[in-house]
Formats: structure tokens, sequence, C-alpha cells
């Protein structure tokens, strides 16, 4: 409920602090005495759009703050957890316009954006009267509203529950389609690629292996080939040691007579034969031990070739080779399971479907019952405001299948028997659809409804009856939610249980400025006795206003 509204520099309004009780309010005063400005005011503080003529001339910026008292789990609360804004004991919304059309927007004095603040002001405040936006004639809500007096407000979020799993296994379907369409195309090439990367068998790090041995075995052949070269200085037609042999074999035959002096050169010819013999056994061993193998070279080139190659072919790198092999062949097997998958799905959506349309079936048959209950009950409401040749109807009709269900629904009124029956707000004149909208509200109570209400002036230009009939209907309607009325019917303003007087008041001469007070007892009695008397006020006034309070 609405529990306290804070007005600075608001048109004719200076300062002004209003505190707000549970149950029926009512705002009464002269005509012109600013009660469309507090209204423009809460509006403006709900969400309205910006208007820098509201604020008080020679002001720079004025300023609304609207504090509700809502229960734990009101939905408003969802809508800030979703923002981020802590939770506080009250709800806050203030709005700050400044003179050159600038507006900002807070909720509990973090700063939020209008379309946040508009999505709260729903929340909290409707207003009802002959000129304002009101929920209950816009047919996008009346579906809601029936839902919601029918108590099918479970039903309904079954259904859309429903309709959302169709909507999950038809995209469910779609896709799988999708992938198989590509798959058919791509499966003759899917198939070739696979049995040559099976062929292929890459293994992850096989490269790097691959490279490393080949730079080992380059290294080595390296190796070798200075190994063979040594070899043959020591073998062959190059070699010395045929040649020192022979100088040796020759040298023995003369030896005798001339020992002393060739002698030591035979032993010197003996230690480098050795030495020779020596170096070239021990370059045959190094020859034999030397890891390298030209053709163990030239398949390990091929290797990294054909592995390289069939990198480039599939632009992918050689150690996902093996990946992309697998991806493959389960793309294959998917082809190749795909067209059962694809009967599971179709299934699944079959039998979703199936379950939507019954549920929605029997939403439509309880919404279409719930219908003639309302029209009861709304008739019974409309004789006592002088609307009893009118009629009210739910207009129902088959809409194609949605979250909502199959049901279009419609608030349709017959204002006069014989004429032409329609939308409730292209038919109905402005005081007949306040009335069937106080008749409305009256049979929803909190039903679908904001916690606060206020009425502005519905009961314009009806008489005494239709007058205490909306007082009566506003007082039930308040003991479900909070009512605020603006009124210039006494019947009305004398069943509410905080009354309050909105004047003008003039400060030397020249500055008028709103005030709003209070009235209690004989304060009370005296403005119903204005409202009943007009500008002088008599004791028959006084005791017609002291019979309708103590009505």
């Amino acid at each position: 409920m609405l529990s306290r509204l804070s007005v600075r520099n608001i048109v004719l309004i200076d300062a002004l602090d209003l505190s707000f009780e549970t149950g029926f309010t009512v705002l009464t005063g002269e005509t012109g005495a600013g009660k469309s400005i507090l209204l423009d005011a809460l509006s403006l503080a709900l969400g309205a759009k910006a208007d820098g003529n509201l604020v008080r001339t020679g002001e720079a910026s004025g300023s609304i703050a609207a504090t509700f008292n809502v229960a734990p789990n009101h939905p408003a609360f969802a809508i800030l957890d979703e923002a981020g804004i802590a939770r506080d004991d009250a709800l806050i919304v203030r709005r700050v316009q400044n003179a050159d059309g600038k507006a900002r927007a807070f909720v509990n004095d973090q700063p939020v954006s209008v379309g946040l603040l508009r999505q709260l002001g729903a929340l909290l405040v409707e207003v009802h009267g002959q000129h304002a936006d009101r929920s209950l004639v816009q047919a996008s809500h009346h579906r809601r509203l029936l839902d919601a007096f029918g108590g099918l407000a479970g039903e309904a979020s079954h259904v859309a529950r429903l309709w959302q799993n169709l909507k999950d296994a038809e995209e469910a379907l779609a896709a799988h389609e999708e992938k198989l369409a590509a798959a058919r195309e791509e499966a003759d090439f899917l198939r070739a690629a696979v049995e040559e990367l099976e062929a292929l068998d890459p293994e992850p790090g096989e490269e790097e292996r691959l490279t490393a041995g080949r730079q080992s075995m380059a290294a080595a052949e390296k190796v070798a080939g200075d190994l063979n070269e040594a070899a043959g200085s020591l073998e062959g037609s190059r070699s010395p040691i045929p040649t020192l042999a022979g100088v040796l074999r020759k040298l023995e035959r003369k030896r005798e007579g001339a020992e002393e002096q060739l002698n030591p050169v035979m032993d010197a010819l003996s230690v480098a034969l050795d030495a020779l013999e020596e170096a070239r056994s021990t370059i045959a061993e190094a020859q034999r031990s030397l890891d390298f193998d030209p053709q163990q070279l030239e398949g390990l080139e091929e290797r990294l070739f054909a592995l390289r190659a069939a990198s480039r072919k599939f632009k992918t790198p050689v150690d996902d080779l093996a990946d992309l092999a697998a991806r493959m062949a389960d793309e294959l097997t998917d082809l190749d399971a795909g067209e059962a998958r694809r009967d599971l799905l179709a299934g699944e959506v079959a039998k979703t479907e199936r379950a939507y349309r019954e549920a929605a079936a029997a939403l439509s048959e309880r919404r279409q019952a719930t219908a003639g209950t309302l029209e009861a009950a709304v008739a019974a409401e409309l004789g006592p405001l002088k609307l009893d040749k009118a009629t009210f109807m739910v207009r129902h009709e088959t809409a194609a299948p949605g979250p909502e269900g199959v049901d279009q629904i419609a608030f349709w009124v017959q204002t006069n028997p014989g004429s032409p029956p329609g939308p409730i707000m292209k038919v109905a004149s402005g005081g007949e659809l306040s009335r069937f909208l106080l008749a409305l509200k009256v049979c929803l109570a909190d039903k679908g409804s904001a916690s606060t209400l206020i009425f502005d002036e519905i009961d314009t230009g009806v008489g005494g009856a239709v007058s205490d009939a909306i007082g009566v209907r506003m007082a039930r309607l308040a003991d479900a939610v909070q009512v605020v009325s603006i009124t210039h019917a006494p019947q009305v303003a004398a069943r509410a249980n905080q009354h309050l007087l909105i004047a003008k008041t003039h400060t030397n001469g020249s500055t008028t400025s709103t005030s709003v007070r209070p009235l209690e007892g004989k304060e009370r009695r005296e403005e119903i006795a204005r409202m009943l008397a007009g500008a002088t006020i008599t004791d028959e006034a006084r005791a017609a206003a002291d019979k309708l309070i103590g009505a």
C-alpha cells in the first residue's frame, strides 16, 4: 500500500507530505484546488513521461517520493532482485524533475531507468478514471484478469510451461534435421576422409618424434661420411699400410751387419704399422656402432611428408589429425543413426504437443465456465450503479496456440438493449466506463490488481443514488486493497475511513500554493456539508452530512 507521498516544487505545490492509511481514503476540495496536480505528481513518481512544465515557477527542479509498504512476496521485489537493488523495510520510488525537461529516477536511493520505474509503478498502483490509462480496458490484460478471477493462474502457468517444452522439442528436432541435411551433403567426403585418415593412422605427438629422429639421423649421416673418408685413407690404393710393410720387409733383409742403424728404424715402422691397424680397426668399429640407416631416414621423411600433406589438406594441425578422424567417424555414425534419432525427436514433439493441446483445451473449458461466472458477478453490480439495462460480457474466441493457451478473451459491453455490443473501451461513455470498471474491480477484488487503486472522479455526472452505490462498492473493495478516490460526491466521501482536503492558499496576495490536510470530526462534517449544499452551508446540509457519515 501507499503509505507516504512527499512532493516538492511541483506546479502549485511548494512542500507537501501526506500519510495514507489502509482501507478507503478520499481527497476532496473545490474545483481547481490541485487534485489533478497531486495525481500528476504521483504518476511522475511511478514512471510517467518527464515534463519540465510540472516544476514550480522559479525553481530549478522538483521532486516526488512515494513510499510503499508491501509484502515480502510482492512481485515488485523480483524486479528489484533482478536489478540488483537491495531490499528494505519499505519500497521508496523517487523522481527528480528538472525545469529543462530532464528527469532522474531512484528506487531505495539507487538510480534506475524510467523503464524499471514504470514496471514497478504498474505493480504498485492502478489509476482508474474517465481519461486515465487503465489495464482493465486493454484487451491484452483481459485473459490474465479472467484467470485471476477464476483461480486459473496455476493452470495457465502449466500451459505456458508445456508450450515452452513444445518449442524446445521443436527446436531440438529442427536442429537435428539441419545437422542431418548437412551430414548427408558431406557423407561421401566424410567416408573418403575417414578411410584416408584411418589408413594414415596418425598419433598425437608423432610429428615431434619423427622430426627429432630425422634430425638425429641427419647428424649421424654426416658423421658416417667423415668416418668413411677416414676409413678410405687407410684402405685401398691410398692406404700407407702396404707401402710401410714393404719397406719394413726390405729393411729386414738388409739388417744383417747394420743392426745398430736399422733396428731403431724398423722398430719405429712396426709401431707405425700397429698404430695404423688399430686406427683402421677403431674406425671400422665406429662405423658398425653408428645409428644410421639410409632406408630408415628415407622412411622417416616419407612419413613426415604424408602427415604434413594431410594436415594441409584437412586444415588441421598434425597432432589433431587423430581427433579429426574420430570426429568424422562420429559424424558418420550420427548420420547412420540420425534417422532413428530424428524419429525419436519427432515422437517427443508429437507427445509434447498432445500434452499441450490437452492442457490448453482443459484451460479453455475452465475459462468459458469462469467467463459466465464473471458475467453474472458484474451484472449483479450494474443495477445499483444505474447500469441495469447494460450487459457485460466476456467474449471468448479461439486463437492460435501460444503460451497463454488457445483463447482470445475480451471484455465487451452492451449499454442498451438493441444496441450493438462492442469492446468496453469503444462502446461505453466516460461515465459508463468508470462505473463498469468499478463493478469489475469489486468483482475482482484483490485478484489481478495492484495493491493500491486510485479512482479519479469516476462519480462525475451521476446522481445521489449512483454516487452512494459507488461509495458502497469502494468501501467494500477497500477490504481487500487500498482504495484512494478523488471525488466530488459526498456519498462517496462519507464512506471513507480517511478524508483529505485539498485547498489553495495565497501568501502575500501573490503566491498561490496547494495544501492538503486531514479532516476529522466537525471539519469532515463541514466539508461533506459543503459538497452537499455548495457555497452556502445550511443546517439542513450539516444534518444530511451527519446522516451520510452515520450511514
